[in-house]
């Protein structure tokens, strides 16, 4: 199963609509948001892909009437998380979670294969070792919206557990990956 990992659109539909249509072009079934979405109506675009989105609320939340209204008008297509969510995707263990130091520390845990998170507007892909001798994938997709950093959304394949940082329009880089 491939993903599509954005974070940080703060009210930008633009560039959110354009990370999701370029992931389902690649093969992406879903859409994980890491927070600091901000205005409902800036998800619009994106859900018109027909992908389902989950969506956790980082540190700038916005309207959360107008969320829990999208969430209920969604048919299902929309899974609103609150802080933090834990899904099964592709036979993975998916944290999902705003902060990149709690995503760090979830990743420690070895609990979860993957765990993903937001809030520094840097890009990250990477292996973390696990306090139970395994480790798990850390992905922060940087920020969609381009907000001090390069607009950047993560194309994710659970099969392989390979994670590609991509640009709106390029890839990025393809982190080497073991």
């Amino acid at each position: 199963m491939k993903i599509c990992i954005v974070s940080d659109s703060h009210d930008r539909a633009e560039p959110l609509e354009q990370a999701v249509r370029a992931a389902k072009a690649a093969g992406a079934e879903v859409v994980i948001h890491c927070g600091d979405l901000i205005g409902a109506q800036s998800l619009k675009p994106a859900l018109e892909h027909g992908l389902p989105v989950h969506l956790i609320h980082g540190n700038n939340l916005g309207d959360a009437q107008a969320l829990h209204r999208l969430v209920r008008t969604s048919g299902g297509q929309l899974q609103y998380h609150g802080a933090d969510a834990r899904v099964e995707l592709g036979g993975r263990r998916v944290f999902v979670v705003h902060y990149d130091d709690y995503g760090y520390a979830m990743a420690c845990t070895g609990h979860w294969e993957l765990v993903c998170c937001g809030h520094s507007h840097r890009a990250e892909v990477r292996r973390v070792e696990a306090v139970n001798g395994g480790s798990s994938w850390l992905v922060n997709p940087g920020t969609v919206a381009g907000l001090a950093a390069p607009p950047t959304w993560v194309l994710g394949d659970l099969a392989a557990m390979r994670f590609e940082v991509h640009g709106l329009g390029a890839q990025v880089r393809d982190p080497a990956q073991a």
